[in-house]
């Protein structure tokens, strides 16, 4: 798969007497792709791909994200994470912050992205880490020397397990044009898978289709104990990128597939004004008392990779599913989330 290999730089559009208009406007973020943002302690981080490493932001106010610091850069040489860091993932686990990235040593094409993790050394997001190397995602994971490609990890806890979810293919490849799966696993820390993946979604439904079906940039959504994962399909580079959801059924077993149920059909795409929404994540408002969706939009139709962050609320409708509309257009008035000051 091609991905654009660095951050476009990050302007942050904030509106002109806006705390006290009480409005807003998209996009969050002029350039930039595969967000993640975490809420915590009364702030909220924003952690994304910067200068061949990995930078973060804080800010008390969810439409407003600063610019980032760099936190990390990847190693110098002909290491494995080297190069072509994409969508870092800032995660709170047993009271240390880890953040989950995919890192390859060279491209196009894409064929050596792994994943890999980093542990903090402090209490400050913001502050050190230390690399913890690369996560296996392979079949097995005493055989730890056959390990396969792997981007997009995000992680969850579910009945007090850890849990793994990313995009990965079934064997490693000499094209980086191969179709992209869903993955889960057991972990036993923040650094170590401890079962075997399986696989949970593959690009199979008319929706996921197109020149090069994939599944990516899965993330993981739990309302009143039902567990979502709401992933991208179709292609990243084309105006039709998307988002749809696997639920998972009652008391089902997460390392099972037929634990998964798909949906019939998208839970969120564009419109003739906005175009290829995806790799989205989910927080609240300051308050708690409203959900947000955060995700990335081509500007244009052409084929590429250029792209904003754009915010916007979502509702859970009465049969508990994520309800999240149609995607804004530029420029339109959006109330501030609630809590704001």
């Amino acid at each position: 798969m091609v991905r654009l290999l660095i951050l476009l730089g990050i302007n942050i559009f904030i509106m002109t007497g806006c705390k006290t208009s009480g409005h807003y406007k998209n996009p969050v973020i002029f350039s930039g792709a595969d967000p993640w943002i975490i809420k915590q302690n009364g702030f909220y981080y924003y952690c994304c791909s910067m200068n061949n490493g990995i930078g973060i932001s804080k800010s008390k106010n969810l439409h407003q994200i600063n610019p980032p610091k760099q936190i990390w850069k990847a190693p110098e040489g002909n290491k494995w994470n080297s190069s072509c860091i994409w969508a870092p993932e800032l995660h709170y686990l047993n009271n240390k912050w880890y953040i989950y990235y995919a890192g390859g040593y060279g491209g196009p094409p894409f064929i050596h992205q792994r994943t890999g993790v980093l542990e903090s050394m402090t209490d400050d997001p913001m502050g050190e880490y230390v690399d913890k190397g690369m996560i296996f995602t392979g079949d097995n994971p005493t055989d730890l020397e056959n390990n396969i490609w792997a981007i997009d990890m995000t992680v969850f806890y579910y009945n007090k397990v850890l849990y793994a979810v990313w995009s990965g293919w079934d064997k490693n490849e000499k094209t980086d044009k191969t179709s992209q799966n869903l993955y889960i696993a057991r972990m036993d820390n923040p650094w170590t898978i401890s079962s075997s993946r399986v696989k949970i979604s593959s690009p199979d439904k008319y929706y996921e289709q197109g020149e090069l079906p994939l599944n990516e940039g899965p993330e993981v959504l739990i309302h009143n104990g039902d567990v979502f994962i709401i992933y991208s399909c179709g292609q990243s580079w084309l105006d039709t990128y998307k988002l749809a959801y696997l639920k998972l059924k009652k008391d089902g077993d997460p390392l099972l597939q037929e634990s998964w149920v798909k949906g019939k059909s998208p839970i969120f795409e564009g419109t003739e004004d906005v175009y290829g929404v995806g790799h989205a994540c989910f927080t609240t408002s300051p308050d708690g008392k409203e959900n947000y969706i955060l995700y990335h939009s081509k500007k244009d139709k052409v084929p590429g990779w250029d792209r904003d962050i754009r915010l916007q609320k979502f509702t859970f409708d009465k049969k508990g599913m994520p309800y999240f509309g149609k995607p804004k257009p530029l420029n339109k008035v959006l109330a501030l989330p609630s809590g704001t000051k």
